[in-house]
C-alpha cells in the first residue's frame, strides 16, 4: 500500500480509490456483498464466491517460513493426539490449510474452536492454538518469557513451512480480487459501465503492482515506521518484510493455490474451485 499512503502518488490515487481498512475476512464479505469493488481477501473466500476475479500481479504468500501463521501446541501432546484447536477468528484460509495438514498428520476430525487471539486463553480451552498476523509475530518474540512465566513447554509450528514440507509449494494467504459485476465505486467512477473492462482492470492492477514495488524499494522507511508501532525489533520486521513474505503472484504461487483448493475439496473443507490461468 506504499503509494496509497506516501507521496508523490498518494494524492492522485486518493482521487480514484476510496480505501477502507479491515480484516481480510471482512474485505471478502464486503466484496461479495457489492459494498466494495476491490478487496485483499483470504483465498479460501474464492471457493464461496467463485464469481470474484483475481487481480493479477500481487499476493500475500510465503515460500518458506512466514512467522506470522502459527500452530502452537503443548510439547507433550503429538499432533496426532491433539483433541481441539483454538483458532483465531480472523484466520479463514489458515484454518482451512490447518485442516488439510491435520489430515496429513493423522488427525482429520479434530474440532476447531473460534476464539480471540490470546495464546494463554486459547490454551486454557484447547490443546493447540492458531495465531495469525501480529499476535503470531508477538508470540514468537515472547517464547522465552512465556516459558519463564508458565514453565510450560510449547512447540511453535510455522504453518507456511509445514505446508511447504507436505506439498512442496508456497503457502498463499491472500490475493487482490474484484467483482466483475461491479459495486458502488469503480464501476461508476472508473469503468463507466457495469463490470471492469480488461483495460481498466489492467490499469488498476498496475497501480497495485507499482505500489508494491515502491514499497519494496522503501524497506528502510517501512521498518522505521513499523518499529514505532509494534513491540518487535527492527531486524525482525525487516526480515519479515524482505524474506518471510512473498508478494508476487507467480506461477509457483498459482500452483500452491491449486493444490490448496484441490486438497480442500477432496477433504470436504471447501467447495471445488478452479484457479484461473
Amino acid at each position: 500500500m506504499w503509494d496509497f499512503e506516501h507521496p508523490p502518488r498518494n494524492q492522485e490515487l486518493a482521487s480514484r480509490y476510496q480505501i477502507d481498512w479491515m480484516l481480510p475476512s471482512a474485505c471478502a464479505d464486503r466484496l461479495a456483498s457489492g459494498e466494495a469493488d476491490i478487496g485483499l481477501i483470504p483465498i479460501a473466500a474464492l471457493a464461496a464466491n467463485p464469481s470474484l476475479r483475481i487481480l493479477p500481479g500481487c499476493t500475500i504468500a510465503s515460500k518458506g517460513r512466514v512467522r506470522s501463521l502459527l500452530l502452537v501446541r503443548r510439547a507433550n501432546q503429538p499432533l496426532a493426539a491433539v483433541r481441539s484447536v483454538a483458532a483465531d477468528t480472523a484466520s479463514r484460509t489458515t484454518v482451512a490449510h490447518a485442516r488439510i495438514l491435520f489430515r496429513h498428520w493423522g488427525n482429520p476430525n479434530v474440532p476447531f474452536l473460534p476464539m480471540a487471539a490470546d495464546l494463554d486463553d486459547m490454551l486454557v480451552r484447547a490443546d493447540a492454538a492458531i495465531l495469525i498476523g501480529d499476535p503470531a509475530l508477538l508470540a514468537l518474540e515472547d517464547q522465552a518469557d512465556r516459558f519463564e512465566r508458565s514453565r510450560e513447554e510449547l512447540v511453535y509450528h510455522d504453518m507456511a513451512a509445514e505446508w511447504r514440507t507436505v506439498t512442496g509449494l508456497p503457502f498463499v494467504s491472500a490475493v487482490w480480487c474484484y467483482a466483475p459485476a461491479g459495486g458502488s465505486l469503480l464501476v461508476e467512477s472508473i469503468a463507466g459501465a457495469p463490470g471492469l473492462e480488461s483495460e481498466t482492470r489492467d490499469s488498476i492492477a498496475q497501480d497495485f503492482i507499482r505500489s508494491r514495488d515502491h514499497g519494496l524499494a522503501n524497506i528502510d522507511a517501512l521498518v522505521a515506521e513499523w518499529s514505532g508501532r509494534m513491540a518487535l525489533p527492527a531486524d525482525t520486521i525487516r526480515t519479515y518484510l524482505t524474506t518471510n513474505i512473498h508478494y508476487i503472484l507467480d506461477d509457483e504461487c498459482r500452483e500452491g493455490m491449486r493444490a490448496f483448493f484441490r486438497l480442500a475439496a477432496e477433504a470436504g473443507i471447501l467447495p471445488e474451485y478452479n484457479v484461473p490461468g
